[in-house]
């Protein structure tokens, strides 16, 4: 090798490769993981919420008395009694067999993440356009820009994806003589702008994907955690026909136990499984074991509500921080359920450069550029309130301020050139949630 590069294996990748890129949330998770930052960063649920002790029974008697099952290899598509249960829990949502919810066309996935990952190997080609919500989330950003996919951000607003612009954008699309695939959305709580597609706009963008030919990948981590009253039913619920819907337990019980699905059109499921069986051969026969318990003898209903109640805690606490204590000009979004706020810097500001000042101030958030295909969303940061006490939250919230307020001042003594050159105040897509 002629040791040119830091990577001697560069002229060895697949092509693929190139479009695989660091998460910067990932990248942040060293510092914020620190006991003295506090960190508005990440999207961890608070599972010292759960009644640990009784979890930790029940996962040792999954090891003792039912270990020849739980320890053992699996099937491709996950258990039937798991995929009953998460028939159950989708029926709360409005997802029921009179909608055509079936175990059948249920497939386990590890986490929510495999199952969009799933999704992008049956259905992407070099070269085909994803359209998703700008912003949008970032893992499904990096698996779509491992495919080779090209992303196109369809803007939002205070109500969610905006019909029209989703007309204007495949016409736009259609024009340039690319080939669009389907639409990523997460319409409910949305991660990072923490949005809520309105009823109507929910019926709009089916008729339009309907029209149009373009299949729907609805993402939905976060659809049992609202605050504020039950959410909008999910696109799922009101159509079937190319509509796939994808969830995770990684919010609403355990993320370590990676235990996600897809419900899929009958048609696609021989090949989701397929597609699994080829990646990873099997889900966890353990991890799908102890959500399945945990579904059958535990009151989860009850704790749905109990982390309800803590997030809606935590999330009045970061909007009573962010009114109390963040300088002029900055806005941000009212998240009804989720957890995630999504805040607009005053002009001039860039969330990406400000990272390392915030660091030495202790406080950690997630730079808007992460969630747009294009690096844009300098402009934009995502605040999450899921995981620190209220008192951490607003402790977060006065370091946070006091670093945009320092900012300010040495741009307006010194320029713009107080800031990294060319990053401050770009207009990015979106901008309708300021």
């Amino acid at each position: 090798m002629s040791g040119t590069t830091l990577d001697d294996y560069t002229d060895r990748y697949a092509a693929r490769v190139g479009g695989m890129t660091a998460s910067e949330i990932r990248a942040l998770f060293a510092v914020a993981s620190r006991p003295e930052v506090v960190s508005l960063a990440g999207g961890a649920p608070y599972i010292a919420a759960l009644p640990l002790d009784a979890v930790g029974e029940m996962l040792g008697r999954l090891g003792s008395e039912h270990g020849s099952t739980t320890l053992q290899y699996g099937i491709g598509q996950g258990t039937i009694e798991l995929r009953e249960k998460i028939c159950e829990v989708m029926a709360l949502s409005g997802i029921d067999v009179g909608c055509g919810a079936s175990p059948d066309d249920v497939v386990v996935t590890v986490g929510g993440q495999q199952a969009i990952d799933l999704v992008a190997r049956l259905f992407l080609d070099p070269g085909d356009v994803v359209l998703a919500e700008g912003p949008t989330y970032v893992g499904a950003l990096g698996v779509f820009q491992a495919a080779q996919a090209s992303v196109v951000h369809v803007a939002m607003d205070a109500e969610g994806l905006i019909p029209a612009a989703l007309e204007s954008t495949i016409a736009s699309v259609r024009a340039s003589g690319r080939r669009m695939k389907f639409l990523y959305t997460i319409p409910t709580y949305q991660n990072p702008a923490g949005v809520t597609m309105s009823e109507e706009r929910r019926e709009q963008v089916l008729d339009i994907c309907e029209r149009e030919g373009l299949l729907v990948v609805e993402d939905d981590p976060y659809g049992q955690l609202g605050f504020d009253g039950d959410a909008p039913r999910p696109l799922r619920a009101r159509r079937r026909d190319g509509v796939f819907y994808l969830s995770t337990f990684s919010k609403t019980f355990a993320p370590g136990l990676r235990v996600g699905w897809i419900l899929a059109p009958h048609a696609v499921r021989d090949k989701l499984v397929i597609a699994t069986e080829a990646t990873i051969l099997c889900p966890s026969a353990f991890a799908q074991a102890a959500v399945t318990q945990y579904l059958t003898t535990m009151p989860w209903r009850e704790q749905l509500k109990v982390y309800r109640e803590v997030y809606r805690e935590r999330r009045d606490a970061l909007l009573d921080s962010l009114e109390d204590l963040m300088p002029a000009g900055t806005t941000w979004t009212r998240p009804s359920g989720g957890l995630f706020v999504w805040a607009t810097l005053p002009d001039g500001l860039d969330s990406k450069a400000m990272v390392p000042r915030a660091i030495a101030a202790r406080v950690a958030y997630v730079p808007g550029t992460g969630f747009y295909a294009d690096g844009t969303g300098q402009r934009y940061m995502r605040l999450n309130f899921s995981f620190p006490s209220p008192e951490r939250i607003r402790e977060g919230v006065r370091r946070l301020s006091g670093v945009m307020e320092l900012e300010m001042a040495m741009r307006s003594v010194f320029g713009a050139s107080a800031l990294r050159p060319g990053q401050g105040g770009a207009d990015v897509p979106g901008s309708q949630l300021a």
